[in-house]
């Protein structure tokens, strides 16, 4: 059964983010997914206040970019948080934006060894090893959690080009895909990412998690194409706007293309984001199928 979500975009104000997870939680919604884009706010730190806030809701951050974090920090919070809230938290780790990470004097040179430099460390940390690592950019000299969780929480990784899919597949948990990935690049992607599981050898389940760009009411696809101008030359939908059966029909397309979870992404200028919370759990969820 696909897991279906909404994501909780940044350009909601700090202060409204506890109405939201109450509603999310009080609907009935599988999970929360929150973001830590430059410079809004902090995607752990959202975390645990809502995680905080509420008894069943999964809270999903995507992405921590890494550039921006040392390993060591990163794995002493993912695991003081599912140490606190078992089995309630997902990640998502990343290279983030590029001109960001710039912005903030983090670009790395390569960002492919410094994800997988990190994404391989932290698996290591919350696994409860002791790691030294001598990297290119990730160095550590015997580093072990002193509360290690009791599992390690799932880690996924954004990806969205080849080499970054199949690193994915190779030393992640799971995958996320950005919004505007059609139902056709979701198959080939989730290609790529096995390519990847294939190559490490893997055989532990691994999920793959897509975001949809959706938005309902009158002027739904207004604010869709004024954030996502139409392409004329696209096979398929990279889209949905609509009452709730159109939502969650959309929802089947993508989960029948390989996604396990779809999380809904409302548009950045959403007028009523706790009301899209809500319309994502109570309406569209009975209607999915897949």
């Amino acid at each position: 059964m696909t897991k279906l979500g909404a994501i909780l975009r940044p350009q909601t104000p700090p202060e409204l983010l506890r109405e939201a997870t109450e509603a999310a939680d009080a609907a009935g919604l599988d999970e929360l997914w929150l973001w830590e884009d430059c410079f809004l706010q902090s995607g752990i730190a959202s975390a645990a206040a809502a995680l905080a806030w509420t008894q069943h809701l999964e809270v999903g951050v995507g992405l921590l970019p890494v550039p921006l974090r040392n390993v060591a920090l990163t794995a002493m919070e993912i695991a003081t948080l599912d140490r606190m809230f078992p089995g309630r938290l997902h990640v998502a780790v990343g290279h983030g934006v590029q001109s960001w990470m710039g912005q903030a004097g983090a670009r790395v040179e390569s960002p492919m060894t410094l994800l997988r430099e990190h994404v391989t460390a932290l698996r290591s940390l919350l696994c409860g090893e002791l790691v030294t690592a001598n990297g290119r950019y990730v160095t550590l000299d015997g580093v072990q959690l002193g509360w290690p969780p009791a599992q390690s929480p799932p880690i996924h990784v954004g990806a969205t080009g080849p080499r970054t899919l199949r690193l994915a597949g190779e030393l992640a948990d799971g995958t996320v895909l950005t919004g505007g990935t059609s139902p056709a690049q979701v198959t080939a992607r989730c290609r790529l990412v096995e390519e990847g599981r294939e190559a490490g050898g893997s055989t532990d389940p691994h999920r793959v998690t897509v975001y949809l760009l959706a938005a309902t009411g009158a002027d739904a696809g207004a604010r869709l194409h004024a954030e996502v101008p139409p392409d004329d030359e696209a096979d398929e939908p990279l889209w949905v706007a609509g009452d709730a059966r159109t939502v969650a029909d959309a929802v089947d397309r993508w989960a029948a293309a390989g996604a396990d979870a779809v999380i809904l992404q409302p548009t950045g200028d959403e007028p009523d984001p706790i009301g899209f919370v809500r319309f994502v759990a109570e309406q569209v969820s009975p209607l999915v199928s897949l």
